[in-house]
Protein backbone atom coordinates (compact mmCIF):
# COMPACT_ATOMS: atom_id res chain seq x y z
CA UNK A 1 0.00 0.00 0.00
CA UNK A 2 1.73 3.14 -1.28
CA UNK A 3 0.28 6.60 -0.48
CA UNK A 4 0.41 9.03 -3.39
CA UNK A 5 -1.63 12.02 -2.13
CA UNK A 6 -4.21 13.11 0.42
CA UNK A 7 -7.47 15.08 0.39
CA UNK A 8 -6.39 17.39 3.21
CA UNK A 9 -5.84 21.02 2.09
CA UNK A 10 -3.57 23.42 3.96
CA UNK A 11 -4.02 27.09 4.81
CA UNK A 12 -0.38 28.15 4.69
CA UNK A 13 2.47 27.69 2.23
CA UNK A 14 4.61 24.83 3.63
CA UNK A 15 7.98 26.54 3.19
CA UNK A 16 9.75 24.33 5.75
CA UNK A 17 8.57 21.10 4.13
CA UNK A 18 9.66 22.39 0.72
CA UNK A 19 13.08 23.35 2.08
CA UNK A 20 13.53 19.95 3.69
CA UNK A 21 12.70 18.18 0.43
CA UNK A 22 15.06 20.47 -1.51
CA UNK A 23 17.78 20.00 1.10
CA UNK A 24 17.58 16.21 0.94
CA UNK A 25 17.59 16.25 -2.87
CA UNK A 26 20.57 18.62 -2.95
CA UNK A 27 22.45 16.47 -0.43
CA UNK A 28 21.79 13.38 -2.54
CA UNK A 29 23.06 15.13 -5.66
CA UNK A 30 26.23 15.95 -3.72
CA UNK A 31 26.54 12.30 -2.65
CA UNK A 32 26.32 11.18 -6.28
CA UNK A 33 29.03 13.69 -7.21
CA UNK A 34 31.43 11.89 -4.88
CA UNK A 35 31.47 8.83 -7.12
CA UNK A 36 33.48 5.94 -5.70
CA UNK A 37 34.36 8.01 -2.62
CA UNK A 38 30.73 8.29 -1.49
CA UNK A 39 30.73 5.40 0.98
CA UNK A 40 34.00 6.49 2.57
CA UNK A 41 32.78 10.05 2.99
CA UNK A 42 29.43 8.98 4.47
CA UNK A 43 31.24 6.72 6.93
CA UNK A 44 33.07 9.81 8.23
CA UNK A 45 30.19 12.28 8.47
CA UNK A 46 27.07 10.20 9.20
CA UNK A 47 25.82 9.41 12.70
CA UNK A 48 27.19 6.20 14.22
CA UNK A 49 25.04 4.67 17.01
CA UNK A 50 28.07 3.72 19.09
CA UNK A 51 29.01 7.40 19.28
CA UNK A 52 25.55 8.39 20.49
CA UNK A 53 25.33 6.59 23.82
CA UNK A 54 27.61 5.60 26.67
CA UNK A 55 28.28 1.98 27.64
CA UNK A 56 25.28 2.20 29.99
CA UNK A 57 22.94 3.52 27.30
CA UNK A 58 22.94 7.18 28.37
CA UNK A 59 22.62 9.54 25.35
CA UNK A 60 25.74 11.51 24.45
CA UNK A 61 24.52 15.05 23.77
CA UNK A 62 27.76 16.49 22.42
CA UNK A 63 27.93 19.06 19.65
CA UNK A 64 29.61 16.53 17.36
CA UNK A 65 26.93 13.90 17.93
CA UNK A 66 24.07 16.34 17.34
CA UNK A 67 25.65 17.75 14.18
CA UNK A 68 26.22 14.25 12.79
CA UNK A 69 22.54 13.43 13.37
CA UNK A 70 21.41 16.55 11.52
CA UNK A 71 23.76 15.76 8.65
CA UNK A 72 22.51 12.17 8.51
CA UNK A 73 18.91 13.37 8.26
CA UNK A 74 19.69 14.86 4.83
CA UNK A 75 21.67 11.90 3.47
CA UNK A 76 20.17 8.87 1.72
CA UNK A 77 21.43 5.49 0.61
CA UNK A 78 19.90 5.38 -2.86
CA UNK A 79 17.21 6.59 -5.23
CA UNK A 80 14.46 4.45 -3.71
CA UNK A 81 15.43 5.50 -0.19
CA UNK A 82 15.30 9.17 -1.15
CA UNK A 83 12.15 8.84 -3.27
CA UNK A 84 10.16 6.98 -0.62
CA UNK A 85 11.08 9.41 2.13
CA UNK A 86 10.39 12.50 0.05
CA UNK A 87 7.03 11.10 -1.07
CA UNK A 88 5.91 10.66 2.55
CA UNK A 89 7.31 14.05 3.57
CA UNK A 90 5.55 15.74 0.64
CA UNK A 91 2.18 14.13 1.41
CA UNK A 92 2.09 14.37 5.20
CA UNK A 93 4.56 17.09 6.19
CA UNK A 94 2.64 20.07 4.82
CA UNK A 95 -0.40 19.37 7.02
CA UNK A 96 1.73 19.09 10.14
CA UNK A 97 3.47 22.34 9.28
CA UNK A 98 0.01 23.87 8.82
CA UNK A 99 -1.07 22.57 12.24
CA UNK A 100 2.05 23.75 14.10
CA UNK A 101 3.35 26.74 12.19
CA UNK A 102 6.72 26.98 10.45
CA UNK A 103 9.01 27.36 13.47
CA UNK A 104 7.40 24.75 15.71
CA UNK A 105 7.19 22.30 12.83
CA UNK A 106 10.93 22.66 12.14
CA UNK A 107 11.62 22.11 15.84
CA UNK A 108 9.30 19.10 15.86
CA UNK A 109 10.94 17.59 12.77
CA UNK A 110 14.49 17.76 14.11
CA UNK A 111 13.60 16.58 17.62
CA UNK A 112 11.90 13.53 16.09
CA UNK A 113 15.07 12.96 14.05
CA UNK A 114 17.19 13.13 17.21
CA UNK A 115 14.84 10.74 19.01
CA UNK A 116 15.02 8.30 16.11
CA UNK A 117 18.82 8.30 16.08
CA UNK A 118 19.11 7.83 19.83
CA UNK A 119 16.48 5.07 19.79
CA UNK A 120 18.64 3.13 17.34
CA UNK A 121 21.74 3.86 19.41
CA UNK A 122 20.00 2.61 22.55
CA UNK A 123 18.93 -0.63 20.84
CA UNK A 124 22.47 -1.30 19.60
CA UNK A 125 24.98 0.85 21.52
CA UNK A 126 27.99 -0.95 19.98
CA UNK A 127 26.98 -0.50 16.33
CA UNK A 128 29.58 1.09 14.08
CA UNK A 129 27.19 1.15 11.09
CA UNK A 130 26.49 4.76 9.98
CA UNK A 131 22.85 5.84 9.82
CA UNK A 132 21.49 7.91 6.95
CA UNK A 133 18.01 9.08 6.00
CA UNK A 134 15.13 11.30 7.04
CA UNK A 135 12.92 8.33 7.92
CA UNK A 136 12.99 8.87 11.68
CA UNK A 137 11.88 12.50 11.46
CA UNK A 138 9.23 11.64 8.87
CA UNK A 139 7.97 8.90 11.19
CA UNK A 140 7.27 11.64 13.70
CA UNK A 141 5.27 13.52 11.07
CA UNK A 142 3.20 10.38 10.43
CA UNK A 143 2.45 10.09 14.14
CA UNK A 144 1.33 13.73 14.21
CA UNK A 145 -0.85 13.18 11.15
CA UNK A 146 -2.70 10.22 12.63
CA UNK A 147 -3.27 12.16 15.88
CA UNK A 148 -4.59 15.27 14.14
CA UNK A 149 -6.21 13.95 10.96
CA UNK A 150 -7.12 10.27 11.47
CA UNK A 151 -10.13 10.54 9.13
CA UNK A 152 -8.34 12.35 6.31
CA UNK A 153 -8.65 10.42 3.05
CA UNK A 154 -5.40 9.15 1.61
CA UNK A 155 -5.09 8.14 -2.03
CA UNK A 156 -3.07 4.93 -2.17
CA UNK A 157 -2.12 2.35 -4.74
CA UNK A 158 -1.71 -1.36 -4.10
CA UNK A 159 0.54 -3.33 -6.47
CA UNK A 160 -1.26 -6.47 -7.68
CA UNK A 161 1.26 -8.09 -9.95
CA UNK A 162 1.76 -5.66 -12.82
CA UNK A 163 -1.44 -3.78 -11.99
CA UNK A 164 -1.53 -0.88 -9.54
CA UNK A 165 -4.95 -0.71 -7.93
CA UNK A 166 -5.90 2.79 -6.66
CA UNK A 167 -8.34 3.56 -3.85
CA UNK A 168 -8.93 5.92 -0.91
CA UNK A 169 -8.63 4.99 2.74
CA UNK A 170 -8.58 6.85 6.06
CA UNK A 171 -5.21 7.99 7.37
CA UNK A 172 -5.58 5.96 10.56
CA UNK A 173 -5.48 2.75 8.51
CA UNK A 174 -2.59 3.86 6.32
CA UNK A 175 -0.42 5.03 9.21
CA UNK A 176 -1.57 2.20 11.49
CA UNK A 177 -0.59 -0.42 8.92
CA UNK A 178 2.74 1.36 8.36
CA UNK A 179 3.57 1.49 12.08
CA UNK A 180 2.66 -2.15 12.72
CA UNK A 181 4.96 -3.09 9.85
CA UNK A 182 7.80 -1.02 11.36
CA UNK A 183 7.25 -2.53 14.81
CA UNK A 184 7.19 -6.11 13.55
CA UNK A 185 10.22 -5.53 11.34
CA UNK A 186 12.11 -3.97 14.27
CA UNK A 187 11.24 -6.89 16.55
CA UNK A 188 12.43 -9.45 14.01
CA UNK A 189 15.56 -7.62 12.85
CA UNK A 190 19.11 -7.83 14.14
CA UNK A 191 20.01 -4.26 15.07
CA UNK A 192 23.73 -5.07 14.80
CA UNK A 193 23.49 -5.93 11.09
CA UNK A 194 23.42 -3.50 8.14
CA UNK A 195 19.99 -2.72 6.74
CA UNK A 196 16.96 -0.61 7.55
CA UNK A 197 17.10 1.16 10.94
CA UNK A 198 13.63 -0.05 12.00
CA UNK A 199 14.05 1.04 15.62
CA UNK A 200 14.79 4.58 14.43
CA UNK A 201 11.38 4.61 12.73
CA UNK A 202 9.74 3.44 15.95
CA UNK A 203 11.63 6.01 18.03
CA UNK A 204 10.70 8.88 15.71
CA UNK A 205 7.05 7.81 15.71
CA UNK A 206 6.87 7.67 19.52
CA UNK A 207 8.50 11.11 19.73
CA UNK A 208 5.88 12.43 17.32
CA UNK A 209 3.06 11.08 19.48
CA UNK A 210 4.51 12.81 22.54
CA UNK A 211 5.36 16.14 20.92
CA UNK A 212 2.25 16.72 18.81
CA UNK A 213 -0.11 17.70 21.66
CA UNK A 214 2.55 20.09 22.94
CA UNK A 215 3.43 21.82 19.66
CA UNK A 216 0.19 21.86 17.68
CA UNK A 217 -1.82 25.06 17.43
CA UNK A 218 -4.56 25.28 20.02
CA UNK A 219 -7.00 25.80 17.16
CA UNK A 220 -6.23 22.35 15.74
CA UNK A 221 -8.06 19.60 17.67
CA UNK A 222 -6.65 16.17 18.40
CA UNK A 223 -8.25 13.29 16.49
CA UNK A 224 -9.96 15.73 14.16
CA UNK A 225 -12.67 16.47 16.70
CA UNK A 226 -13.74 19.91 17.87
CA UNK A 227 -14.80 20.03 21.50
CA UNK A 228 -18.23 21.61 21.66
CA UNK A 229 -19.58 23.55 24.59
CA UNK A 230 -23.00 25.10 25.29
CA UNK A 231 -22.04 28.32 23.44
CA UNK A 232 -20.56 26.73 20.25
Amino acid sequence: MIPISDDNPVRITPFVSWLLVLGCCAAFAWELSLGDQMDAVLDRIAFVPAHGVTATGVPVLTKAALISIVVSMFLHGGWLHLGGNMLYLWIFGNNIEDAMGHVKYALFYFICGFAAAYAMAYMDPTSQIPMVGASGAISGALAAYVLLYPRARINVIVPLGIIFYPFKISAVWVVGFWFILQLLSAAMSDASQPGVAWWAHVGGFVAGLVLTPLLKSRYVPLFGRVRRGPWT
